[in-house]
């Protein structure tokens, strides 16, 4: 057990042959979902995933793209149903912030999802806009990142 890390949790880039052990992790792949396996395949591939991870294996993992007004957007975040609430959503931001290349970092979930938006504003993020459209009658509340907390502290993404 690591004296720095007392839950022995790291999080690191995932290679691209992580992607079956994220499927079984991720609720809507293990579903059987093959729109999400193939994301998470290909997510994988482009080098977009962090995976947080355990002795027991992988907890979670967060995408981050440059597709967004080519700002940053954490595109997913997911936590294996049995790792949630114990830190590892709020490690996964951390390190994408950490690793991020430009000035901001977005993300969005939906109004529905009350756990995500509390994570979220546990960690500092703050709600920025709203978009109706996407899921009929749940609309998308949009977040961004505190730009001092970005790579050089300045927001510069350097």
């Amino acid at each position: 057990m690591d004296v720095e890390n007392p839950s022995g949790l790291r999080v690191d880039r995932a290679d691209p042959s992580d992607w079956a052990a994220l499927a079984k992790i991720d609720s809507v792949a293990a579903a059987g979902d093959p729109t999400r396996r193939d994301s998470i395949r290909r997510w994988c591939e482009q080098g977009a995933v962090l995976m947080a991870r355990d002795s027991s294996g992988p907890l979670g993992y967060i995408v981050l793209e440059y597709h967004f007004f080519e700002q940053g957007f954490a595109t997913m975040l997911m936590v294996a149903p049995g790792a949630r609430r114990r830190g590892v959503g709020a490690r996964l931001l951390t390190a994408a912030e950490a690793v991020c290349t430009t000035a901001k970092l977005f993300t969005s979930t939906n109004v529905s999802n009350h756990p995500m938006q509390q994570l979220l504003q546990r960690v500092g993020w703050h709600p920025v806009g709203l978009l109706h459209g996407l899921d009929e009658g749940d609309p998308e509340l949009f977040y961004l990142c505190p730009s001092a907390r970005l790579r050089d502290g300045t927001g510069t993404g350097g």
